[in-house]
């Protein structure tokens, strides 16, 4: 097999190697799907405007996260389920993450455990975990606890989902895991599973009778004091928010609708990005997930203040398709592309990116 060139042939090459339901799993967004469509379109309103005649012959994509260094501005998504799409599921994408030195943020729905995925990852200065707030508040602290012995950086905690999304497409299907299939960071812990259901999603169920819906700001304060780790508050797509995030103590803000499987009709990332970054200056780090395809996506990003994006679905094509290997060369593509676009736009390292190289048009 030829080498995918880009990400959107990875995209669609997954067809070939993913069930229908898993394919629909991953894919979907809410309702309409109007704001999945949207994080991809919107990048389309804004153009950039290059530097001529900069010294770009040796550049450098290195930046800091979370005072800690990764060597491109880019980051794993959390994203469930990952053994759907790979038999080796989080751990190829965690060993590629340590090995390419960026960050992966592991899901608290993942089908390895946060400890196996440490171990893999032999670095776990390359992970994040990512929490979602069970109404076993006990369940709850028990992650926590695991995460910072395993040396994960961060608790990157998911603000946008105190139920889930309507996703149609795992309605038809009756979305639950296959049988060989578990949450591996909750089963041992509080023997939970994606039930059967009869007619809605298994996961829409799971949703809402475990995850706390009366989720607040100050259970982010309660969080910050079970742990030292920082707390990186995902699923902010306001100005007000923000600043209520950094009052409450997060040291990161994610920009993120939930790549559109939450509220349908949110606005896009991209344009999200402006007003949340205006709102906390340099208080915190300001990141973003949606739609991101091609380097000049993450560079457009970098120009309105996010300091990195992450990327979650293409992930998901790439180890359906070739695993580790996969995960590898889309991370590889990606930071490529970055390179040529930082190159002919004048940037010959992430510092020189700035608000000067973009325009919007409506």
């Amino acid at each position: 097999m030829n080498k995918p060139i880009n990400l959107f042939e990875y995209e669609s090459l997954a067809p070939e190697y993913l069930s229908q339901i898993v394919l629909d799993y991953y894919a979907s967004g809410a309702w309409d799907e109007i704001t999945l469509r949207d994080n991809r379109t919107a990048y389309a309103k804004y153009k950039l405007r290059p530097r001529m005649l900069v010294d770009v012959s040796q550049r450098n994509l290195s930046t800091k996260i979370l005072g800690k260094p990764i060597k491109m501005p880019i980051l794993i998504a959390p994203m469930a389920f990952q053994c759907l799409a790979h038999s080796e599921g989080e751990l190829a994408t965690a060993k590629v993450a340590a090995e390419l030195g960026i960050t992966m943020v592991l899901s608290t729905m993942s089908n390895t455990t946060l400890e196996d995925v440490a171990l893999a990852a032999d670095v776990p200065r390359s992970l994040w975990f990512q929490l979602y707030v069970h109404r076993d508040r006990s369940l709850t602290r028990a992650l926590v606890e695991r995460a910072e012995a395993a040396g994960y950086q961060a608790l990157c905690v998911t603000a946008d989902a105190p139920i889930l999304g309507v996703r149609e497409r795992d309605r038809k299907n009756k979305f639950t895991l296959p049988s060989n299939l578990k949450l591996a960071n909750l089963a041992s812990m509080a023997n939970l599973e994606i039930p059967e259901t009869e007619d809605e999603s298994g996961l829409f169920t799971y949703f809402a009778h475990q995850l706390d819906s009366a989720l607040t700001w100050q259970d982010i304060e309660w969080l910050q004091s079970l742990t030292s780790l920082p707390i990186v508050v995902k699923g902010i797509l306001r100005g007000d928010d923000a600043i209520r995030a950094v009052e409450h103590g997060a040291k990161g803000i994610i920009v993120s609708n939930h790549g559109g499987r939450q509220l349908d009709g949110a606005i896009a990332t991209i344009d999200a990005l402006p007003e949340v970054v205006a709102a906390v200056g340099n208080k915190v780090d300001v990141l973003m997930d949606g739609g991101i395809r091609r380097g000049t996506d993450i560079l457009k990003a970098l120009a309105l203040g996010a300091k990195a994006v992450l990327v979650g679905r293409p992930v998901l094509w790439a180890l359906a398709v070739d695993g580790e290997n996969g995960v590898r060369h889309l991370l590889e593509l990606l930071s490529s592309e970055l390179d040529v676009a930082m190159a002919l736009s004048g940037c010959a390292k992430v510092e020189n990116i700035d608000a000067s190289l973009v325009c919007k048009f409506s």
